[in-house]
């Protein structure tokens, strides 16, 4: 594979800081953000720890009832060296960062190099409890990329942004992680999902595979009296959950050379053609309706669907909306509702999926998905986000403008709001304030005269089908509500089945889509961590590529939640 590489950083990790947590250990990781000696401008170091630390927070449940280091996982001491760099695909506007992480005790014998990109639209860090946790200490070198997403925000009011060692750099003085062309002082703060203008996601599976030479070139660096490292001798593990497992799957997809050996993806954000629902389709979707289906009485005791135990005003608003626009019925709340909900079966919700996915509605992740997707789709730029989007520098308490700035590379999610940036534009002063940019981005999908130019850029996003040998095992929770596995696994899946394919698939029962969030009160009561069934996918796979153990057809296992008590063993049904 052609490409463009810049200048590779190099740092070694040893004494008191370490590859997997950065010297943390498993209770730095859960407790509180990592300060920096200076909040205006922290150290390459200190920016790497915090985001270690963040990025283990954004997919693990850390908390005392989630069973992280004593049910299963595990966050021991790995010292070794780290190289990363922006790698950049030949037709590509903007880069994708690479970090390739080798520990000391790399297993010669196995040569096994694991590649993750990152989860949702995080940063290079984000997968590190997820593929750093379980390759790293098993002397696996694991590659990650951010795959042409991540937090590097580029501020437009004085021109700086996130240069490879995450300090903040003005355009022209270094390579940036995101430099958007076009922009004007008041465009606010560009994201690479939203204004690269490469449509990230149509080049996942490239980022992949540039990843994995990436890592190989640096394997031979790290151990030169091995080398060379090739796909040959070297067996290659990808690794990813949600985006990330899309990306795995698109990377398993067009995998001409066959590099990969094995293809690990968890609750992956895929679509194949003619299958399931597009990302976009359904995101907006529950956009529009989800509020409204909420104030149905099956969503009483829904953690996150009621404040208070009373029906929001934000539903009621929504009834109403839906009501004026013939959506809805005439009648009462109750039964408007109910008509809302019905909608949303229709179109292939289930109700496990609905239950977790009020979560989402109260975060309002939906908007913020649509409005950075369809920037994405429509390669706007910052500055043009359709329905008058944009996103903006917002105040932190405590925290001067240049502490707040200082905070976006390690801890931004990718896909604002969050703490410092906020999602702007798109709402009026009515009782249902954000609905305009929401039925905008829904007319995007269903009939605005951009819906086509949208429509075009999804098809092609389509995943093509891996190789038949190819061992490939997919995780999905059933009560996923933010990826709904009716919508992506279990159509992807069947699609390879009819083709021949023989991929595992792994549909737990009360699983949802946050390991994270598990630790909300009343919220992780009614689910496992899909983690640790990763975990298990992996070590059969691993086992399997590297041993030639045959690959189990293991049933889901038989799980069950916590309810308010700790995690133990038999929760997870794995057998251990």
């Amino acid at each position: 594979m052609n490409f463009l590489i810049d200048k590779v950083r190099r740092t070694r990790h040893d004494g008191s800081d370490d590859l997997l947590s950065a010297g943390l250990g498993l209770a730095g990781l859960a407790g509180s953000p990592v300060p920096f000696a200076d909040p205006t401008a922290p150290t390459p170091a200190e920016l790497r720890r915090r985001a270690i630390q963040m990025g283990w927070n954004g997919i693990v449940d850390l908390g005392p009832l989630g069973g992280f280091g004593t049910v299963y996982g595990g966050v021991p001491f790995v010292p070794g060296r780290e190289f990363s760099a922006f790698a950049k695909l030949p037709h590509a506007m903007q880069p994708h960062r690479v970090l390739c992480q080798v520990p000391d005790d790399f297993d010669a014998t196995a040569r096994c190099l694991v590649v993750a990109p990152s989860s949702g639209s995080r940063g290079v860090y984000g997968p590190i409890g997820l593929a750093g946790a379980w390759g790293l200490p098993k002397g696996c070198a694991v590659v990650y990329t951010d795959k042409g997403t991540g937090s590097g925000y580029f501020d437009c009011r004085d021109g700086t942004g996130a240069a490879l060692d995450g300090t903040r750099a003005e355009a022209g003085s270094a390579v940036l992680e995101l430099e958007p062309r076009g922009y004007s002082a008041g465009d606010g703060i560009a994201v690479k999902h939203a204004h690269s203008r490469d449509n990230p996601e149509a080049d996942w599976g490239a980022d992949v595979l540039q990843a994995v030479e990436f890592g190989l070139g640096m394997l031979g660096e790290a151990f030169p009296n091995l080398a060379p490292f090739t796909p040959e001798n070297t067996r290659i593990i990808a690794i990813g959950t949600s985006n990330g497992g899309g990306a795995v799957l698109q990377a398993a997809g067009v995998d001409a050379g066959g590099w990969l050996d094995g293809v690990v993806a968890l609750e992956p954000q895929v679509h194949t053609p003619g299958h399931g629902r597009a990302l976009y389709d359904y995101a907006t979707e529950a956009a529009l309706w989800l509020p409204a289906a909420l104030a149905a009485p099956r969503f009483a005791t829904v953690p996150f669907a009621r404040a208070g135990g009373n029906v929001p005003p934000a539903s009621i608003a929504r009834l109403e909306l839906l009501a004026a626009r013939n959506l809805l019925p005439d009648g009462s709340a109750d039964t408007q509702a109910s008509a809302a909900l019905a909608h949303l079966r229709e179109g292939g919700w289930t109700d496990a999926a609905l239950d977790s996915a009020a979560l989402s509605t109260a975060f309002d992740m939906w908007r913020a998905i649509g409005a950075t997707y369809a920037s994405a789709y429509l390669r706007t730029g910052v500055g043009a986000m359709p329905g008058g989007f944009s996103f903006r520098a917002s105040e932190v308490a405590g925290l001067s403008r240049a502490a707040v700035r200082a905070t976006w590379w390690p801890d931004g999610t990718g896909i604002p709001p969050h703490p410092g940036v906020a999602l702007s534009g798109g709402t009026d002063g009515s009782s249902d304030p954000t609905s305009p940019g929401i039925l905008l981005l829904r007319a995007l999908w269903e009939g605005d005269r951009r819906a086509a130019g949208v429509r075009a850029t999804i098809a092609a996003l389509n995943a093509a089908l891996p190789r038949t040998a190819l061992p490939i095992w997919i995780v999905h929770g059933d009560g996923d509500g933010l990826v709904p596995a009716a919508f992506t696994s279990v159509p992807y899946v069947d699609w390879l089945r009819s083709h021949g394919r023989r991929p595992r698939y792994w549909r737990v029962p009360h699983a949802q889509h946050f390991d994270a969030f598990l630790q909300l009160p009343g919220f992780g009561d009614r689910y496992v961590p899909l983690l640790p069934y990763g975990y298990a996918a992996l070590d059969a796979v691993y086992a399997h590529v590297v041993s030639g153990a045959p690959l189990p057809d293991s049933p889901a296992p038989d799980a069950r939640p916590r309810g308010a008590n700790p995690l133990r063993p038999d929760h997870l049904g794995l057998g251990f």
